[in-house]
């Protein structure tokens, strides 16, 4: 019989133990409910730069790398020297096919030579003055013809004979100021068409060598060199990769945490690299895509968000902001 009591005893101990411990961590969920209050979202980004591949025209191989990874570059500095044997093979024959074309051009335009141009002229001096003689024939035989001293038949002759030799006057006159305007408008068009065509390949040869010396377009840090000295490249090839001086910040935002992040907005952020707060203005907001959405985890009450791509750029440049740190979004500042 005691036994049984205290075996009553233990049960009911263990149930109050139990409705204890569920007691208290009922008021410990109810305190920590009315307590603890939801942090808001942490929008993090991270520091980017613009990046230009240098690449050129030349197919060639690298004769000489005159920068190397990490080097500070200024506008117009040498970076590459690429040497090409075919374009130069090309650019002598360009430039032979420029003087070959110019001497056919000044030959033409040259016209007959002297010697065919006096020889035109004595050959028509002489027509015209068998001509003049066979028109003062023809004179005669005409009075003497009217006179009755002579038959029609001997006017005929002579009249005949005055019209061949004025004919032969004026062919040879033609021939004489053929001779002396020289070749045809369309020879010269044509061999002045040549030289242009000549001079078209120079040019074209002189712009493929003019990328065998690459130079940095602006001010920036080299970060990447892909070829070797001595390795051949392709045309259009990258070469080298610059990073330009314009470090912003870059965040990818949800579209439910877009309303204080449009284009002109300021806006203040914490670098934690650098332990410094820093001011920026946004400049570009595009959404990335339906690739980039964040999907609902409730089946009702809530919908799929769209990312946003936001960038930033500092008020004023930062020392040692460096693409690739990581940027906290803090506040936007009212105007």
């Amino acid at each position: 019989m005691q036994d049984n009591n205290t075996k009553k005893r233990r049960e009911v101990g263990l149930i109050i133990t139990l409705v204890v411990i569920v007691l208290a961590l009922a008021a410990l969920a109810v305190i920590g409910f009315l307590t603890v209050k939801p942090q808001p979202d942490t929008v993090q980004g991270q520091g980017d730069a613009t990046e230009i591949r240098i690449s050129g025209k030349l197919p060639g191989r690298v004769v000489t790398l005159y920068v190397e990874e990490g080097q500070q570059v200024h506008a117009g500095d040498t970076l590459v020297h690429i040497h090409s044997s075919l374009m130069d093979a090309k650019m002598e024959q360009a430039t032979a096919m420029e003087s070959a074309a110019a001497a056919a051009n000044r030959k033409v335009d040259a016209g007959t030579r002297s010697q065919i141009i006096e020889s035109a002229h004595d050959v028509y001096q002489q027509a015209q003055a068998a001509s003049g003689i066979a028109q003062k024939t023809y004179q005669r035989m005409e009075n003497l013809y009217a006179k009755g001293v002579i038959s029609a038949q001997k006017r005929d002759e002579a009249k005949a004979a005055y019209d061949a030799a004025k004919a032969g006057e004026n062919a040879a006159k033609s021939q004489w100021e053929l001779a002396k305007s020289g070749a045809q408008s369309e020879d010269k068009q044509a061999a002045q068409a040549m030289v242009n065509v000549a001079k078209g390949g120079v040019r074209e040869a002189g712009a493929m060598l003019e990328d065998s010396y690459l130079i940095a377009p602006c001010d920036g840090v080299i970060t990447v060199v892909y070829p070797h000295e001595s390795e051949l490249i392709m045309t259009g090839a990258p070469v080298m990769t610059l990073q330009k001086q314009d470090v912003h910040a870059v965040f990818n935002v949800r579209e439910n945490l877009l309303k204080n992040l449009s284009r002109g907005s300021k806006i203040k952020v914490h670098i934690p690299a650098l332990d410094k707060d820093a001011e920026m203005t946004v400049y570009y907001v595009k959404d990335m895509g339906s690739y980039a959405n964040w999907q609902a985890t409730k089946a009702t009450g809530s919908y799929d968000a769209r990312t946003f791509e936001v960038k930033a750029r500092p008020e004023k440049p930062i020392e040692g902001f460096l693409p690739g740190m990581s940027v906290i979004y803090l506040s936007t500042i009212k105007k």
